[in-house]
């Protein structure tokens, strides 16, 4: 989906460690960054999330927005958590 909306290889590479690739991920707006970043602390402890991010998230989202933020990011990680334990793979687009 990503490079439907044109995001290229190198930056969608550059996601699996967002602050170690810097120079990979710079094509992205900080609103996108901040929300991948908000995405990352959230799927690995949602317990833990700093005050800073929020207040750096508020600069670019309204309160609305974050509910969405967080509401989508719990889906997706259910949804991941939902396949991995019946190790169930992604089809592609046709297949059943």
């Amino acid at each position: 989906m990503a490079r439907r909306y044109g995001w290229s290889d190198e930056v969608i590479s550059g996601l699996q460690d967002i602050e170690a690739n810097a120079g990979a991920t710079a094509g992205l707006d900080e609103p996108t960054l901040l929300a991948l970043r908000f995405a990352e602390e959230m799927t690995r402890d949602s317990n833990a999330i700093g005050d800073e991010l929020f207040q750096a998230l508020r600069r670019h989202y309204d309160e609305g927005q974050m509910v969405e933020l967080a509401a989508v990011i719990g889906l997706f990680n259910y949804f991941n958590r939902f396949n991995n334990a019946f190790e169930m793979e992604p089809t592609q687009p046709g297949d059943r």
